[in-house]
């Protein structure tokens, strides 16, 4: 997106971007493909049919830095030399932060949307009662809600299964409130009620037993807990195992290991860029933008949305001037809370958790995207992936 608004709005002539991969995800639909209601196929594109055509594609992958001396190394390519870089590698799976997890995941009863979510259809399907367990890892992950839409969907499709009577619904996570933003978190906690989910706060996933389905937290005793369900638990230790018939979670994410072995990074080994301008703290030639950004904000491609235009109009002063823009990101960002099939809310936020809802809802008749709208439900999936395809990815303003 940086790439083809840099070549499509500012005319740069000479712009390279490092991909190896082959195939292009537009990720926010897997939710919905974890659900059943969209097909795990069309989140998919050659990569070559995104990248600009003005663009040098270099197919490799990044490899370390040497910004003293402007180079990006790579795996075959040997040295690329720069004169400006923009670092946008988003972040990985580490699955050593919780041991057995790695082992679990995508078998079984074991699913994530993160990384198969056909698996996770397949278990929400073949569900027949019990303790569904979803949770999520202490790190930072891609889109913080996620791991709570794909709950409300499978506690709606099961509602219409017939196997909702027998099953206990568990959100088990290591925050203190279901959303940040008070409108939403409003409104979550009464789908929550709706859907008698039981929220269990204060848990920090530390390992996962997939042979004997146990989820091992540590547990703040004085935390709170909502919609009591006496499922099966055990101690072991300072922890608390909850037995599950089957677990959803993200998985724990970190930058990738050439970012966090790098001089880029700040001491949580993020990428260590001004949190307005996207510039590097340390290297005025380097900007950086999305998932692996230090940014104290949720990483969503809704923020991306917001970030791409602050990097583009500060760069291309640079480029043109050897001045900085004035180009400021305010933190927004944005979560598409899916509540049950055909109803969202829509989160938009800023660095301070304010509620900052687009006015161009009004154009969809939706007065309050803090409440459920099916009208939201048709933008996520019909309206932002034509707009990520069509529009984000061939540098246009959206």
């Amino acid at each position: 997106m940086v790439a083809a608004q840099l070549i499509e709005q500012r005319q740069q002539t000479n712009v390279a971007i490092i991909e190896p991969a082959d195939t292009h995800y537009y990720q926010p639909a897997w939710t919905l493909v974890g659900a059943g209601t969209y097909d795990y196929q069309d989140t998919a594109r050659p990569m070559s049919s995104v990248i600009p055509a003005k663009a040098t594609w270099i197919k490799d992958k990044a490899t370390g830095f040497d910004p003293e001396n402007n180079t990006v190394h790579t795996a075959t390519s040997g040295d690329i030399t720069y004169d400006y870089l923009v670092v946008a590698p988003g972040l990985v799976y580490d699955m050593s932060l919780v041991p057995g997890l790695g082992e679990a995941l995508d078998q079984g009863v074991v699913c994530s949307n993160y990384t198969d979510p056909e698996h996770t259809w397949k278990v929400i399907k073949n569900f027949k009662g019990g303790t569904a367990l979803f949770t999520q890892p202490t790190t930072p992950i891609k889109c913080g809600g996620a791991p709570q839409k794909i709950m409300y969907l499978a506690e709606g499709h099961w509602a219409k299964s017939g196997v909702r009577a027998k099953t206990d619904v568990v959100f088990a996570t290591a925050g203190t409130i279901i959303f940040g933003v008070k409108p939403i978190a409003k409104t979550l906690m009464e789908v929550v009620d709706r859907k008698d989910i039981n929220l269990r706060f204060g848990y920090q996933l530390k390992k996962v037993d997939g042979d004997n389905q146990i989820a091992w937290y540590a547990f703040a005793d004085h935390m709170k807990e909502h919609n009591h369900k006496d499922v099966k638990t055990e101690t072991d230790g300072a922890l608390t195992g909850i037995h599950f018939d089957m677990l959803h979670t993200a998985p724990p994410s970190v930058a990738p290991q050439f970012i966090q072995d790098s001089s880029l990074v700040n001491a949580a080994k993020w990428l260590d860029v001004n949190k307005h301008t996207l510039q590097h703290n340390r290297y005025g030639n380097i900007f950086g933008l999305g998932d692996v950004a230090g940014l104290p904000t949720a990483k969503t491609g809704a923020a991306i949305r917001k970030q791409v235009p602050v990097v583009v109009d500060n760069l291309d002063l640079l480029i043109r001037t050897e001045k900085m823009g004035v180009g400021a990101y305010n933190g927004y960002s944005s979560c598409p809370l899916v509540t049950d099939y055909g109803k969202m809310v829509l989160a938009e936020f800023d660095y301070d958790n304010n509620f900052t809802p687009d006015p161009k809802l009004k154009q969809l008749l939706i007065r309050d995207s803090s409440k459920e709208h099916w009208r939201l439900w048709m933008l996520k999936k019909y309206m932002l992936p034509y707009l990520y395809w069509n529009k984000m990815m061939r540098g246009q303003d959206v």
